[in-house]
C-alpha cells in the first residue's frame, strides 16, 4: 500500500510514518514547517518528504492519505483530498486499526512528561527483555527513532488529549483502549481547543472508560484534577504514586536534591536504588509512574532498576548540546509554565549557584493565545536572565512578562536579534537553556556555533 501523510514532521506523524515504513508500505509525506529531529528521522528512513501542503504533493496512486490535527478545513490539500473522494484516516485511528490489535497497549497520558515517561516505560520493557513496539512524541537516544512496530506482547504509546484530527474532535488517546494507562497529571493547556479545565477532564474519563477491569490505572496521588477524573467513575484497579508524603502505592525517597539518586519504595517497602542521567522531581514521578506500569504487565521492578543508570532519555528534554568558552546550551521542549519551572528547578539543584540563563519562544497555541502569560514570570524564576523571543504576531505583550521577572530579561523581535541578545549577556560558566516546542529558527545550535567562533 501506498500512503501520504500530511503533517508528516509532527512528532506524532512522524512515527505513524515510520511504523507503516516498518510494515512495508511506501510513504511520502508533506508538511509546512520541517526541522529536526523528526526530519533527521524522515531522511534516515528514506521517506520523501515535501514542503508545504500543495494538492499536487499528494502522488495519485496513494491509497490513502493519513491526516494529521495540525491541518483543518480551508487548507488546499485537505480540500483536494475531500473534493477527490478519496481514502482518509487520521494517525490516531490508522494506530487503532493497523499496529494495536492483538497487542497489549500502555498508553501514557498527562498534561507534562508524556515524552520522557513513554520513553522510560518503553526502556524498561526492553531491558525486561520485551521487545516492546512504541510509538514515542520524539526520537529516543537509546532507540534512535520515534517508533517501532516491536516483536514483543506490548506496545507503548503516547497517549495525548489534543484532538485527533479535523473530522474527529475527541482526544488522540480514546482510539487506542490501553490494558494500561499512566494519568501523570492534568492542568489546563491547548486553549486553542479546550475552554477549561473541566473539557480536559472530561477527555480524560473518556481513556478512563477504555481501560478495562482486569488492566490498570497508574494515577499520579498528588493531582487533584486526576481525582475528580476518577470521582466521575472507576472500573479499573488503581495504583498512585506521588513523592510529597501521601499513603502512596509508589514513592521515593531522594538520595539527591537534584532527583539523580533516589530510592524507590512499592507499598512501604524498599525496593533498590537509582542513580541515572536525568534531573530534577519531574522526572522522578516520570520514573515511579513507568516502574508501576512495567510491574502491572508481569515485570519485577526490581530487576530493571539498574537499567536506568544508562538511560538516555529523548532529544530535545534537557538535551546538553555542547560546551563552548565554558558556556553550556541545552534544547528543551518545555512549553508549559509548570513544565519551565520544574525543569528549571532540577537544573538548578544541579548547577548550584551557576548563572541560568533562559531563551523562550512562546511558540504553542496556547503560549501565543496568552493562556498562560500571567503564570509565565513567575515560573522563570529559577532563571537569572531570560531573552524573550517576542515576534510580531504574538498576540500579548510580552513586556509585561519581562517586567515581571525576578531576574534580568529582554525581548528580541526575531532570532538573530535575541542570539546577538544572548551573546551579549552570556560569560564562562552560564548555562544557557533555550526552551520552545518547535523549531526556534535553529538558534540552539546557532547560538553555540556563534561562541565557539568568538
Amino acid at each position: 500500500m501506498k500512503v501520504h501523510i500530511l503533517g508528516i514532521a509532527g512528532t506524532f506523524m512522524g512515527g505513524v510514518a515510520a511504523l507503516a515504513r516498518e510494515l512495508g508500505h511506501v510513504v511520502e509525506g508533506s508538511d509546512q514547517a520541517v526541522y529536526p529531529p523528526m526530519s533527521t528521522q524522515l531522511e534516515q528512513l528514506g521517506i520523501v518528504l515535501r514542503q508545504g501542503y500543495a494538492p499536487e504533493h499528494i502522488s495519485p496512486d496513494c491509497d490513502e492519505i493519513i491526516v494529521g490535527n495540525a491541518l483543518s478545513r480551508g487548507n488546499a490539500a485537505v480540500e483536494q483530498v475531500l473534493d477527490d473522494g478519496r481514502r482518509y484516516i487520521s494517525g490516531a485511528q490508522w494506530l487503532s486499526e493497523r499496529v494495536l490489535p492483538g497487542r497489549e497497549t500502555l498508553a501514557v497520558a498527562g498534561t507534562h512528561g508524556k515524552t520522557t515517561t513513554t520513553t522510560i516505560l518503553t526502556y524498561l520493557l526492553q531491558a525486561a527483555g520485551r521487545e516492546p513496539g512504541f510509538l514515542i512524541g520524539g526520537v529516543a537516544e537509546d532507540f534512535g527513532v520515534s517508533a517501532r512496530v516491536g516483536r514483543g506482547r506490548e506496545f507503548v504509546v503516547e497517549a495525548d488529549e489534543y484532538d485527533t484530527a479535523f473530522f474527529d474532535k475527541r482526544s488522540k488517546f480514546v482510539h487506542y483502549r490501553p490494558t494500561v494507562a499512566i494519568l501523570n497529571n492534568l492542568e489546563f493547556d491547548h486553549a486553542d481547543i479546550f475552554p477549561d479545565v473541566a473539557a480536559i477532564q472530561r477527555q480524560f474519563h473518556h481513556l478512563v472508560r477504555t481501560v478495562p477491569r482486569r488492566g490498570r490505572l497508574i494515577v499520579n496521588g498528588e493531582d487533584r484534577h486526576l481525582a475528580e477524573v476518577l470521582e466521575m467513575g472507576c472500573w479499573t484497579p488503581v495504583e498512585t504514586f506521588g513523592l510529597d508524603g501521601g499513603a502512596f502505592d509508589w514513592t521515593a525517597r531522594l538520595s539527591k536534591d537534584d532527583g539523580s539518586a533516589f530510592a524507590v519504595v512499592h507499598q512501604g517497602v524498599e525496593i533498590g536504588d537509582v542513580q541515572w542521567p536525568l534531573l530534577g522531581r519531574h522526572n522522578v514521578m516520570n520514573a515511579l509512574a513507568a516502574l508501576a506500569a512495567v510491574h502491572a504487565v508481569g515485570v519485577d521492578p526490581a530487576s530493571v532498576l539498574g537499567a536506568l543508570s544508562n538511560f538516555r532519555s529523548v532529544k530535545r528534554r534537557m538535551e546538553v548540546l555542547g560546551d563552548a568558552n565554558g558556556i553550556t546550551v541545552y534544547d528543551d521542549f518545555a512549553h508549559h509554565p509548570t513544565a519551565i519551572a520544574t525543569t528549571l528547578a532540577g537544573l538548578r539543584a544541579r548547577v548550584g549557584k551557576a548563572r541560568i540563563v533562559v531563551a523562550m519562544e512562546p511558540r504553542s497555541n496556547s503560549m501565543r493565545l496568552g493562556a498562560h502569560s500571567d503564570a509565565l514570570a513567575p515560573s522563570l524564576d529559577g532563571a537569572d536572565v531570560v531573552v524573550f523571543l517576542h515576534r510580531p504576531e504574538l498576540q500579548w505583550d510580552a513586556g509585561k512578562v519581562v517586567g515581571a521577572l525576578k531576574g534580568e530579561g529582554v525581548t528580541a523581535p526575531d532570532v538573530d536579534m535575541l542570539i546577538a541578545a544572548l551573546r551579549s549577556h552570556v560569560r564562562t560558566g552560564d548555562h544557557v537553556v533555550f526552551m520552545s516546542n518547535g523549531g526556534f529558527d535553529g538558534a540552539p545550535r546557532r547560538f553555540l556555533a556563534a561562541i565557539g567562533a568568538a
